[in-house]
């Protein structure tokens, strides 16, 4: 029973994302970053996604070697416990219902939103440094969201195959909604054949992924026009801002890394 509500509710969330339709501003908005990009010359274009396929790895790499990770990963088995005591590493917890593995994937989603709200609001209010690596720390947190909850369903985050598709996820989860059906198709094609997803020689990210550090550009722009609007010292805009801005991209990747991972635990169970 558990296992069909899901089922509806991926549904109900897929043709929401399946339904979106971009305005005008956003079509010429794509068209726009699309043509500045294809101006670059090959070889520089090739060297972009490689160093940001290269700073992905390693930044997920470093994730998994952090004690916060590691705590984080024997908090989620602990409460595993307490449903079923055999449990005795992540891959046990796939015995557990999709409700009490969704439970666990909700606690690490709820945490981490709260701290991407948490350091959007500080980059609003602090200085230069503060801004110039809250892209990194944003995209790190929300790598950290997609581990924690591919965790919760019972995946091994230290299995090279699933650091590939982890960072799938990442990517899709980030993308502008008019761009997320496309991706979620595939990654639900991409269930059945991840042996394979090794050995392809693909990049991680693509043009789509441009957007990402210019909606940056723009929410930094938008911080530094209002920092000097204070109120009682605090320039509560650009808090605003920041805070919102990584607020709602960490929703957006959230969301989407729980529904995939509830789409694919469930899929594995009748196969």
């Amino acid at each position: 029973m558990g296992e069909e509500r899901v089922l509806k509710e991926i549904e109900r969330w897929e043709r929401e994302v399946s339904s979106y339709v971009s305005n005008d501003f956003e079509k010429v908005y794509e068209l726009w970053v699309q043509d500045q990009f294809n101006k670059l010359p090959k070889p520089v274009q090739r060297k972009f996604f490689e160093s940001i396929d290269q700073w992905l790895l390693y930044t997920y790499t470093f994730l998994q070697g952090t004690n916060a990770q590691t705590e984080a990963y024997n908090r989620i088995l602990q409460v595993g416990r307490t449903y079923d005591e055999d449990i005795q590493q992540i891959e046990d917890l796939r015995k557990l219902s999709i409700e009490k593995l969704t439970y666990l994937s909700d606690q690490q989603v709820a945490r981490n939103r709260v701290y991407s709200f948490v350091q959007g609001g500080a980059t609003g209010a602090g200085g230069w440094l503060l801004l110039g690596v809250d892209l990194p720390m944003m995209i790190g947190l929300n790598l950290r969201t997609v581990q924690l909850v591919g965790t919760s369903y019972g995946y091994n985050m230290h299995n090279p195959i699933e650091m590939v598709v982890a960072l799938k996820v990442l990517h899709a989860g980030a993308l502008p909604k008019r761009l997320q059906y496309e991706a979620w198709e595939e990654l639900k094609g991409d269930i059945e054949q991840y042996d394979r997803l090794m050995s392809q020689e693909k990049q991680l990210t693509n043009t789509s992924w441009i957007e990402q550090p210019l909606r940056n550009v723009f929410k930094t722009i938008a911080i530094l026009m209002f920092r000097k609007k204070l109120f009682q010292g605090v320039p509560l805009i650009s808090v605003g801002i920041g805070a919102t801005v990584n607020y709602k991209t960490a929703k957006n990747v959230s969301d989407f890394a729980k529904r995939f991972y509830q789409y694919r635990a469930i899929q594995e169970r009748h196969h």
